[in-house]
């Protein structure tokens, strides 16, 4: 089942074109079944507001400012640089509730955060914005990249660990907080309520909320931001730990919340000719078919993401037949497309390519047609490929196209499947 333009040849410089991801629209969803469009309506229009709302509260800073743009927070590689593996008590220090205060100021009204932050040097003042400068520096006019509005990119995304690290390291500072102090479970309690009201009616999540149209209106498994969420959202329901003082009526609403999540993740498993697979990257929001991301990120099945998921799944206590029968149908599908004797690396002067390696592997490509497990490669200028060696240098050497993930999800899904040989 491919869902993009391909040619039939077997091997071909480009053998397809990457189509564009279509937005979450009021017309679309007006032409969805009628028992389904009351509940998609709903969450549009809180989508619309929300975004008027947090659009309105920045610009009346600027004016109160007197300056025609916001200022622009500094920037840095994702969420990532808040630390979340000191000792318990550490987060009760000057240093962590700093950094607790930097994480206040820039939460969005609507309650999530921006990605690629640097929520560790100063707090946000007034008119500035509440993202970095998260515009590509690759955009041109045939990009998918390239937002509806250039000035309000990513305000309020789960993508590179956002919103998801931010509450984790908020939990932690909550639990360590002698004074219990209630700004920091006030923000904490609006960054859940920030997950649940960003909650897709059939379970999903997009990539960024109140949405911002094109491929990030999608259901997001890309960079496991989708997958971040649920893991959250296990660790809230269970209430241990730092998520200890989360109240119990919370907890009901994060198990809740899970379920549907679950419930989604297990629907989107791509199942060809009656057998299951694996996951693509993104999804539409309202087919739940294969979507396609940035002009290089193809509908296609992923590897990576596909690995996260499957090692998430079998974390679950007591998992039911229809998570049992998902984790056996992705390592089966691990196992049937994995290669063998060949490595990614750089080669001098001619930048990463897929070389011959006697002994080495066993590696993933990062996409795999559907239907055929075919590798497939993309390049920014929406262009598809078999080989990977075809695409520019600047592609090559600038993305992950092979991976060894699915390889230690293997590992753990031996030791799992003891326990559920049948």
């Amino acid at each position: 089942m491919a869902i993009f333009c391909l040619t039939a040849s077997l091997s071909a410089a480009v053998i397809g074109t990457n189509p564009p991801a279509l937005s979450l629209t009021a017309e679309r969803i007006a032409a969805l079944p009628k028992a389904e469009r009351a509940a998609w309506r709903a969450y549009w229009k809180r989508s619309i507001r929300q975004s008027a709302a947090d659009k309105n509260f920045l610009r009346k800073e600027e004016r109160k400012a007197g300056v025609q743009r916001p200022l622009i927070p500094a920037s840095a590689n994702s969420a990532r640089g808040l630390v979340l593996d000191e000792a318990a008590d550490w987060y009760g220090q000057p240093e962590a509730r700093h950094t607790a205060h930097i994480i206040l100021s820039f939460q969005t009204p609507a309650g999530g955060w921006s990605k690629n932050l640097n929520l560790t040097r100063s707090a946000r003042v007034p008119a500035e914005s509440f993202a970095p400068d998260n515009l590509s520096r690759w955009l041109s006019s045939v990009d998918y990249d390239e937002p509806l509005d250039t000035n309000w990119d990513y305000v309020g995304t789960f993508d590179n660990d956002a919103t998801t690290t931010e509450l984790r390291f908020l939990a932690k500072v909550i639990a360590a907080d002698s004074d219990k102090s209630t700004s920091y479970r006030a923000a904490f309690q609006r960054g859940l309520a920030y997950i649940f009201t960003a909650q897709y009616p059939n379970g999903g999540w997009p990539q960024v909320w109140p949405l911002q149209g094109g491929y990030h209106d999608g259901i997001t498994y890309n960079d496991d931001a989708m997958l971040n969420v649920l893991e959250l959202l296990r660790n809230v329901a269970a209430g241990t730990n730092e998520f200890a003082f989360v109240p119990a009526k919370l907890r009901a609403r994060a198990t809740a919340s899970l379920k549907r999540g679950l419930d989604c993740a297990l629907v989107t498993q791509v199942v060809v000719n009656g057998r299951r697979t694996a996951w693509c990257q993104q999804y539409d929001a309202l087919t739940l078919q294969p979507a396609s991301a940035r002009n290089y990120e193809m509908p296609a099945l992923a590897s990576s993401e596909s690995a996260s998921l499957v090692s998430f799944l079998m974390q679950l206590p007591d998992p039911d037949s229809n998570v049992v029968a998902a984790v056996r149908a992705a390592a089966a599908w691990f196992e049937q497309t994995k290669i063998e004797n060949k490595s990614y690396r750089f080669v001098r002067g001619q930048g990463r390519r897929l070389v011959d390696a006697p002994g080495s592997g066993p590696l993933w490509a990062r996409y795999y047609e559907i239907g055929t497990d075919r590798p497939i490669f993309g390049d920014r200028d929406r262009s598809l490929h078999d080989d990977v060696n075809e695409i520019s240098r600047e592609r090559r050497n600038g993305y992950a196209w092979y991976r060894n993930t699915p390889g230690r999800v293997l590992e753990q899904y031996r030791r799992w499947s003891q326990s559920y040989s049948q």
